[in-house]
């Protein structure tokens, strides 16, 4: 099954907020549609800089703004969409196969990436000729 640019989409997290401030619990499963498998977050970008660049050929992703704000570009291949996440609690769903490129990073932003599987180098797309080819494939 291809996937398309349409099936990325913003999820709005919980909030608890009290005078001390907020906190956003997430459940895999609950509030986005994938386990919890792994954590890892992007920090110290500077200012105006990009990552990503890659697409994924299983796994799904959250991706969290939780301090700053950065772009996120999604290519699946025919079509392209931009996201910009700049709240703690908005979630950036991005499922298998669609290119990613997070640019425009503020300065002291902090990306927070939640995924469905564990790291494997060969699960990574990151030569874009090779995922447009396995896009035609499918």
């Amino acid at each position: 099954m291809k996937s398309t640019v349409h099936e990325c989409k913003l999820i709005e997290l919980p909030r608890i907020y009290d005078r001390r401030g907020s906190l956003t619990p997430i459940y895999g499963g609950e509030h986005i549609p994938f386990d919890i498998v792994r954590t890892y977050y992007l920090y110290d970008v500077p200012g105006g800089e990009s990552r990503g660049g890659h697409a994924h050929r299983e796994l799904q992703q959250l991706i969290v703004s939780v301090m700053g704000a950065f772009d996120v570009e999604l290519d699946d291949g025919q079509e392209k969409r931009t996201f910009r996440l700049d709240r703690a609690y908005y979630g950036l769903y991005v499922p298998r196969q669609i290119w990613r490129e997070l640019l425009n990073f503020s300065s002291g932003a902090n990306c927070l990436v939640l995924a469905s599987l564990p790291y494997d180098e060969s699960e990574y797309l990151r030569d874009y000729d090779e995922f447009m080819e396995i896009k035609r494939q499918k």
